[in-house]
C-alpha cells in the first residue's frame, strides 16, 4: 500500500520519547499528511535516530517531490549541506482590472532576455519571402566553392576516359580559356554542357575538374535547392542562384539530375513546376542579364527526360557521354579505394579485366565488399589477415554491374527515338562493345 506507514518502531529507537511515539500514531492516522510526517523526522533526527528519520522524509518526498522542508531534512540526515533554497520569482505585474503588464514585464527581464528584434531606424525594411521568414533575395545560402579551395580538382585527377578529355578540351575548355580569341570570333564567353550517361560514373567528378580547369567557382544546384511549398519561391530560388554567379563570375553552375529541375513541361502536371522550368530557361538566355562568364553544366541519367527547349542552340547545346570507367580508369580508380586498406600480392590488372562495365561507384562497392570478407574470416578465425586477390575477384563476381539497366533502357532510345543524331555517340558505342 502506497499509504502504508514505514515501521520504524522496532529495535533499540522503540523505547524512546513518548512524543516520537504520539507523532508516530498521528502519522499512522494521517499518512499523507506530509508537515506532520516531517515533525515527526525532525524529531527522530534531534534524537540522533537518522535511519528513522531518512525514511520518514524520503515518504514526505514521495508524495511532495518539491518540498523545501523534506529536502533539507533529507540532506541534514544523510549528513550533507542543505540544497540552497530556490529564488523566489517576482509576480507577474498585473494592471487594474486582471490585465496583464506586458510593458512592466519587459522591462524586468529586459537585462535577461535579449530583445527578439534588432531595431534599425536608419536602414530600409528587408523584404519577407513568401513564407513570412525574411530571406528573400539571400543569394549567399548558396554555397560557392572557391577554385584554389581545399578538395578542388582539375582534369590531371580523373583517372583514363582520355576520349573524354579531349571531347572536352576541343568542344568546351579551349574556347573558354581563350577569351581574346574567342572575342576576336565574335563568340560569347558563356556555354552550356549537358554530361549523360549511367549513374555513378562521374559526373560530378568531371564538371568539379572543368570548373578547376576554368579557374572558377563552382556552384552546385539541385532540386532541393530550389524547389519550394511557396507559390512563387521556386523560380525566385532559381533566380538566385543565377544572380550568385554572375556576382561571382567566373563560376560553373552545376545543374545536378538535370531531368529533375527541366522535366518535360509536357508530361508536369504541377504548374509550380513548369513555372521553374521557364525560368530556368529564361535565366539560361540571360534575358536581362549579362551571363557572360556563367558556364552552365548540367548531369543527367536520362537526357530523354530533359524539356527539349533546354537543349536547343544557345543553351545546353553540348553534350557529353560519360561511359562507365575504361580499364586505366578502373585500375586509377580500385588502387585509391584500396590505398588505405591492408592488401597484399592484388593483382590489379586481374581485377581491371573482371570489372569491365563496372560504373565507379560499382568498383568502390567491390573493395568494400573485399574488405567486409577479409574483416569476417579474421574475426571467426582470431587471425588477422591481408585482403587479397581471392577477396576482389570473388566480389567482383557477385557484384552486378548497375549500368546494365541503364544500358537496356537506353538502346531503346537510341535505336527507335534518336531524332536528329542525338544519341549517334551512345548508338556507336552500343555497336562497339556489342550490346545492341
Amino acid at each position: 500500500m502506497p499509504d502504508e506507514i514505514p515501521d520504524t518502531s522496532s529495535g533499540p529507537e522503540a523505547a524512546e520519547s513518548p512524543l516520537i511515539g504520539s507523532l508516530r500514531a498521528a502519522v499512522a492516522a494521517a499518512p499523507r499528511d506530509v508537515p506532520l510526517r516531517l515533525h515527526l523526522a525532525e524529531l527522530l533526527l534531534d534524537a540522533g535516530h537518522g535511519d528513522a528519520a531518512v525514511v520518514e522524509a524520503a515518504f514526505a518526498l514521495s508524495h511532495a517531490p518539491g518540498n523545501a522542508q523534506a529536502r533539507a531534512l533529507m540532506a541534514r540526515a544523510m549528513g550533507e549541506p542543505a540544497p540552497a533554497a530556490p529564488v523566489e520569482q517576482p509576480a507577474a505585474p498585473v494592471q487594474q482590472g486582471g490585465r496583464f503588464d506586458w510593458a512592466a514585464a519587459e522591462q524586468e527581464v529586459g537585462d535577461v532576455v535579449p530583445p527578439r528584434f534588432i531595431a534599425r531606424p536608419d536602414a530600409k525594411e528587408a523584404p519577407l519571402a513568401a513564407d513570412g521568414s525574411g530571406d528573400a533575395g539571400d543569394a549567399s545560402a548558396y554555397d560557392v566553392d572557391a577554385p584554389d579551395a581545399p578538395g578542388s580538382v582539375r582534369l590531371a585527377d580523373v583517372g583514363g576516359m582520355q576520349e573524354v578529355k579531349d571531347r572536352l578540351e576541343a568542344a568546351f575548355l579551349t574556347p573558354m580559356r581563350n577569351p581574346e580569341l574567342s572575342r576576336l570570333y565574335g563568340k560569347s564567353l558563356r556555354g552550356g554542357l549537358l554530361l549523360y550517361g549511367p549513374p555513378g560514373c562521374g559526373k560530378t567528378f568531371i564538371a568539379r575538374a572543368i570548373a578547376g580547369e576554368l579557374g572558377a567557382n563552382f556552384i552546385s544546384v539541385s532540386i532541393s535547392d530550389v524547389l519550394d511549398m511557396w507559390v512563387g519561391n521556386s523560380e525566385r530560388n532559381m533566380h538566385e542562384v543565377f544572380e550568385t554567379a554572375r556576382r561571382q563570375a567566373p563560376c560553373v553552375v552545376f545543374l545536378d539530375e538535370l531531368d529533375a529541375l527541366g522535366a518535360k513541361r509536357s508530361r508536369t502536371q504541377h504548374n509550380g513546376m513548369r513555372n521553374t522550368v521557364n525560368q530556368l530557361l529564361t535565366e539560361l538566355d540571360g534575358v536581362g542579364h549579362v551571363n557572360d562568364g556563367v558556364f552552365v553544366l548540367a548531369a543527367t541519367n536520362v537526357p530523354w527526360d530533359v524539356d527539349i527547349a533546354l537543349r536547343r542552340p544557345g543553351r545546353l547545346d553540348r553534350t557529353l557521354l560519360v561511359l562507365p570507367p575504361d580499364g586505366p580508369a578502373r585500375d586509377a580508380i580500385l588502387r585509391y579505394h584500396l590505398r588505405d586498406r591492408p592488401i597484399e600480392s592484388v593483382d590489379v590488372g586481374r581485377l581491371v579485366k573482371a570489372t569491365d562495365g563496372f560504373s565507379g561507384a560499382d568498383l568502390a562497392h567491390v573493395c568494400e565488399s573485399a574488405a567486409e570478407s577479409a574483416l569476417l574470416d579474421s574475426a571467426r578465425t582470431g587471425t588477422v589477415r591481408m585482403i587479397n586477390t581471392k577477396d576482389l575477384l570473388g566480389a567482383a563476381k557477385a557484384i552486378r554491374p548497375s549500368t546494365e539497366p541503364w544500358f537496356a533502357a537506353a538502346r531503346n532510345v537510341a535505336m527507335f527515338a534518336n531524332e536528329g543524331g542525338t544519341y549517334d555517340e551512345l548508338l556507336a558505342y552500343l555497336k562497339k562493345a556489342r550490346k545492341l
